[in-house]
């Protein structure tokens, strides 16, 4: 029995799709770049970090302590090392009864200077929300209708109004603060008040939500960064 053969117009070229070497070495080119440009863009953030670390506490220090005095080549981190053991030991400190009083005898000096009164009040403020274990600022990710009703945008919520401020708002229903960031820089953004009916609640951690704002949307909620070897993968030859 024989078999008659095959129509040309259906028989599929696997020559066609296979790609070409310029595909190919795109393809690779772009998995290196993947690859390679977050390890670059972090070692310089992070040498950066050091060495201005290092140019902030090694001029406090005497120059015979420095490790570069004894050895023939430079140290980098022994500022940053310095400055971590200076905080630990300036929290220990501040925590018995001596170290409480220096810090209060040079508030209260600083208390007395008009301008740098306000300054460091509020710096203090902000390091004390921020770092503190309690607090509930910037802990929920949540949704307001912002530039214009129907269009949504992630905001932090930071937390209620004051009674100073909650009692001058013309609304009636509570007040609570939400902090909008820009893309891609999430560090600037708008601050404002609104009822808390018109906050949505996700459940998202702050640092997805900073992830989505970054991305631009790009990087969804608990969805990883695509494998690096998808981009160097070939379409399997058809059969």
């Amino acid at each position: 029995m024989t078999h008659a053969p095959p129509d040309p117009r259906l028989v599929v070229h696997t020559d066609l799709l296979r790609p070409t070497f310029g595909t190919r070495l795109r393809r690779y080119f772009l998995t290196g770049l993947v690859i390679a440009a977050p390890l670059a863009i972090t070692a310089s953030v992070t040498w950066w970090f050091v060495n201005f670390v290092d140019g902030l506490v090694k001029p406090l220090i005497p120059t015979a302590y420095w490790p570069d005095a004894h050895l023939p080549y430079p140290v980098p981190g022994f500022g940053l090392i310095i400055g971590l053991i200076g905080l630990t030991l300036l929290g220990f400190l501040t925590a018995n009864f001596v170290g409480r009083t220096l810090i209060e005898a040079g508030e209260a000096i600083l208390n007395r200077m008009p301008v740098v009164r306000g300054l460091y009040k509020g710096v203090k403020q902000v390091f004390e929300t921020i770092f503190s274990q309690s607090g509930t600022s910037f802990r929920k990710v949540g949704m307001v209708q912002f530039p214009q009703p129907g269009m949504w945008s992630i905001v932090f919520i930071s937390q209620e109004a004051a009674p100073e401020i909650a009692e001058r708002l013309p609304d009636g229903d509570e007040q609570i603060g939400v902090f909008l960031p820009c893309a891609p820089n999430p560090t600037t953004g708008f601050f404002f008040y609104l009822p808390r009916r018109e906050v949505v609640e996700v459940a998202l951690s702050v640092e997805e939500g900073a992830k989505l704002v970054m991305s631009a949307g790009l990087i969804q909620p608990g969805e990883f960064a695509p494998k690096t070897t998808v981009l160097a993968s070939t379409p399997p030859a058809a059969a």
